[in-house]
């Protein structure tokens, strides 16, 4: 239930998860991310630091196969393992525009093959990356970790759905309640409990698992299960060009990116900032389709002239803001409405900061500028994007106050010593950059801290 909202969820479930239906793109949280409170006065600062991740950033690059370029400048130095996607006259062309404003600008880091990586074969610009990539080239979990892990011995379960974590009479997980794909109620005995359904699915899960021990909710000791919901709120600017390009050939958010506007500036009315991702044009049914939804392509026998003033001359980017962390953007249960399984559905509270609100008319106004300068004859914005609820963080939060946080800083819940969280809802910042490489590094960090701690996992 997102009626509160005006940015709808957007889920999507799968083995390899939403990897299957992203873009590939795939940089790196900043090192100023996170310490938002000791450098801006605002949010919180992680328990950890870029330091103490960046290791895991490049063991995850070579598993996803991370194309890119090295040197960019908004980074600490860095390796990328694959040469970068091709810019194409897209990239080109906007990188022209950046250039003569006197803006950053790189190539995409971007989970994509560009050369035959790891038995994939490398991108051969079929387009609808978004959907799926048939060539196997785009780094999704399902053709990256679940092979591996499957290759060790790890039982995937698909169509299934937990009602609940269970817990013994010591307080500790024990298991979980479950749905199978015939909706047969199951029970999963367990040892230790991993929980990893995004910044909805995981307080949705941890709120419904009720007991006499958590009576609030399983891990919410903090009352911060929930709390704190942050999105990135997208603005969409894109251009019309005089000349034709080829933006519908490659992946379509992988090009360039800009950060020029990431960090804090106090000459602005806002605080933290933006990226700017360039995004490729859409195939001949894609662009009629939006071109008649939004007017610019009309029925009747102006349709060829417009349609083809538009097709393969579109194109334009999308900024990312960075979300600030409020306790009253938060993810409860809804007393209605309930899914297939008679479990309780999640409700999103959540409403647009004004500084969100600023950061967003300010990414629309540089994003014209910019197409203008690439030689746009015509730009169009949105902002928010009412769709764009895909980056879901901060419900679950990792932190080393037991009181102002839910996990500790390698992801074990404060009040139950088995239970532990690894997804976008341990976010303490949103930063203004996509998550699932970060998700990706924690992940792989918090799996070396289990196994380092093994003995005493259960003290």
């Amino acid at each position: 239930n997102d009626a509160e909202s005006p940015i709808a969820i957007s889920n999507f479930n799968a083995v390899g998860g939403s990897t299957i239906l992203y873009a590939g793109h795939f940089p790196r949280l900043h090192p100023s991310d996170f310490r938002t409170r000791s450098l801006d006065g605002v949010g919180e600062d992680w328990p950890l630091d870029y330091a103490s991740l960046e290791a895991y950033y490049d063991e995850n690059a070579v598993m996803m196969g991370v194309a890119g370029l090295a040197g960019d400048p908004a980074y600490p130095p860095k390796e990328v393992p694959l040469p970068p996607v091709p810019l194409g006259q897209v990239g080109e062309t906007l990188g022209r525009g950046f250039n003569r404003l006197g803006w950053h600008w790189w190539p995409s880091d971007s989970a994509i093959a560009t050369v035959e990586h790891a038995g994939r074969a490398p991108c051969i610009n079929l387009g609808p990356c978004l959907t799926g990539c048939a060539q196997g080239a785009k780094g999704s979990t399902d053709v990256t970790y679940w092979p591996a892990a499957v290759r060790r011995g790890v039982e995937v379960r698909t169509r299934c759905r937990v009602r609940e974590i269970t817990v013994g009479e010591d307080g500790r997980a024990d298991g979980v309640i479950y749905f199978d794909a015939d909706g047969v109620e199951q029970r999963q005995r367990a040892e230790v409990v991993v929980v990893a359904c995004n910044g909805v699915g995981t307080p949705r899960l941890l709120l419904h698992s009720r007991s006499k021990h958590f009576p609030q909710g399983l891990a919410n000791g903090s009352g911060l299960v929930g709390k704190n919901l942050m999105f990135h709120p997208y603005a969409m600017v894109q251009g019309v060009f005089e000349d034709p390009l080829d933006g519908y050939k490659g992946p379509m958010g992988c090009c360039i990116m800009s950060q020029e506007f990431y960090e804090t500036d106090l000459q602005r009315d806002f605080v933290r900032g933006y990226s700017f991702e360039i995004t490729r044009g859409v195939g001949p049914i894609g662009t009629a389709l939006s071109g008649m939804s939004s007017g610019d392509i009309p029925w009747g026998p102006d349709h060829h002239r417009a349609y083809s003033e538009r097709f393969n001359r579109t194109m334009g980017m999308v900024a990312i803001c960075e979300d600030l962390p409020e306790l009253h953007n938060r993810v409860s249960l809804d007393p209605e409405l309930t899914d297939g399984n008679g479990i309780p559905a999640p409700k999103i509270h959540y409403r647009l900061s004004e500084n969100s609100e600023r950061m967003l008319e300010h990414a629309v106004a540089r994003g014209r500028e910019v197409l203008e300068a690439a030689g746009a004859r015509e730009t169009r914005a949105q902002a928010p994007l009412p769709f764009a609820g895909w980056h879901l963080m901060g419900t679950a939060r990792m932190g080393t106050d037991p009181e102002h946080s839910v996990v500790n800083e390698w992801g074990r819940s404060h009040d139950v010593k088995n239970l532990f969280v690894i997804d976008g809802s341990i976010f303490v910042t949103s930063g203004a950059v996509n998550p699932t490489n970060t998700i990706q590094a924690l992940a792989l960090f918090i799996a070396e801290q289990m196994k380092q701690r093994l003995a005493n996992l259960f003290d």
